[in-house]
């Protein structure tokens, strides 16, 4: 979930991105949270209506950003998204370090470190344990073109598995 940087939380996370402002690491980790929730009330409305949606980073991200910190636990950075919309799948696009940095505009945000992102890397791999949850790795190294055709083929997959499911709540 990359934030929504319209809302005025997405504001404050934007200026904090770019290095404009500097905020204690628990205050961004729950405003980053807060901004999810601002969203939950459109995002059921819509999955009601049988839209699909697709969230670009969600909670996971959050929470892998934040442990890779040190001075963070997982549970700690899970427990404010405990209850959001809980997704049927959840595609981690693999890409080294090395190939992430020779794309266009790394380094530009805080964070966007080779050494820092390794260590998310860590935190995602330990997020991806959770059985619970439809974790599917994607070689995201491929042309634009083939990635495309896989993720599409996944989605497809995924969403005649679950058409009748109901809605489930993250960490619950």
């Amino acid at each position: 979930f990359s934030a929504d940087r319209t809302t005025e939380i997405g504001q404050l996370i934007s200026s904090y991105l770019g290095r404009e402002k500097n905020l204690e690491d628990h205050t961004i980790h729950l405003l980053f949270s807060a901004n999810r929730w601002e969203h939950v009330p459109m995002m059921k409305e819509k999955l009601h209506q049988g839209i699909t949606v697709v969230v670009d980073r969600y909670a996971f991200s959050g929470v892998a950003f934040t442990s890779a910190k040190g001075n963070f636990c997982l549970d700690w950075c899970k427990q404010p998204d405990v209850g959001l919309p809980k997704p049927d799948l959840i595609l981690f696009l693999q890409l080294s370090p090395e190939e992430a940095a020779e794309r266009g505009n790394f380094g530009r945000e805080r964070y966007e470190t080779s050494s820092f992102q390794e260590k998310v890397l860590q935190s995602f791999y330990c997020l991806m344990e959770d059985k619970t949850l439809n974790w599917k790795t994607v070689n995201a190294s491929k042309s634009i073109e083939d990635l495309h055709r896989e993720i599409k083929s996944i989605a497809e997959e995924t969403m005649q598995e679950v058409q009748n499911k109901p809605l489930g709540e993250l960490w619950k």
